[in-house]
């Protein structure tokens, strides 16, 4: 990606913090307004530097919103084509309400609530992820995010070595059964998504920084007895979260947060879908296979 060179002084934005380790607010910046090369070259240094960004305040329509993902590269038609916005098969939207607008009762994705990243599954995986919030539960809903460059420095020697060389196979058909089972992937769908393997210790491809990289999307490991993988990987997935270095999203409507897939994991949290409302767009654009 060829960029401006901008110090970090130069950055046309206030940086604030949002957790002692993880993340920060843009303060200063309207997006619907449109990002010139500047702007963007500075929000995607913090983006590296900070890995998860807020911006807060944003009316950002669906149109603006695949606009700037495209800023970053090649957006994500997911293969789950049912969650796809009208006129934007970029975007995502998990909604729980009718075409009334009232709540139904179901969980559009359970799946989210799981520690994930997004396209895990696919062998060119995600790299930024962008949410806009549109309307929010009073209670719940809220958005985690956890550092897998910590969580990786914080592995024992013997762990690291141990899955030093190892390489999980991930699988959105066994993630989405495992999950949400009562609305399975159609045949076409998995046609689309085969599963894929990748490492479990991640090289980033712009920081050169290793990260630990599986979540709720890895279903086994590579020339290891399945049950032993399956035990392997959900022992592996409870290590690498870590309290102080995870940062818990309260949503606001109208805001918008955009992270790095290949350094974080993620997920949401309950709310009751029977009597609150969400809706929350989200588009997912594409890196590199993980090596």
């Amino acid at each position: 990606m060829n960029m401006i060179a901008l110090n970090r002084t130069d950055w046309p934005f206030e940086v604030r913090p949002l957790a002692a380790k993880l993340g920060a607010e843009i303060i200063g910046v309207d997006l619907a307004g449109g990002v010139d090369e500047r702007l963007f070259t500075a929000i995607y240094q913090a983006f590296l530097r900070h890995q998860v960004l807020l911006f807060s305040r944003q009316a950002l329509p669906p149109g603006p919103q695949v606009e700037l993902a495209r800023r970053f590269g090649e957006v994500q038609i997911h293969v789950m084509n049912q969650y796809h916005v009208q006129d934007y098969p970029e975007l995502y939207r998990l909604s729980n309400l009718d075409e009334q607008g009232n709540p139904t009762g179901r969980h559009p994705d359970k799946g989210t609530l799981a520690w994930h990243t997004d396209g895990s599954w696919r062998r060119v995986t995600g790299q930024a992820t962008i949410l806009y919030a549109e309307i929010l539960p009073e209670t719940g809903g809220e958005t985690y995010f956890c550092d897998m460059y910590g969580a990786f420095d914080r592995l024992s020697p013997q762990w690291k070595a141990r899955i030093a060389n190892l390489r999980a196979v991930h699988n959105l058909d066994f993630s989405r059964n495992r999950r949400h089972a009562e609305e399975p992937m159609t045949e076409v769908q998995r046609r689309e998504v085969p599963p894929v393997d990748h490492p479990i210790v991640r090289t980033h491809a712009e920081t050169g920084r290793k990260c630990a990289f599986l979540g709720d999307h890895a279903e086994y490991i590579l020339g290891m007895n399945y049950n032993e993988g399956r035990q392997m990987i959900d022992e592996i997935n409870d290590l690498i979260v870590h309290p102080d270095l995870t940062y818990e999203h309260r949503w606001s409507p109208g805001q918008l947060i955009l992270w790095d897939n290949r350094c974080l994991m993620h997920r949401a949290t309950p709310y009751d879908t029977a009597r609150e409302r969400r809706v929350i767009r989200r588009c997912t654009v594409l890196g590199e296979a993980p090596c």
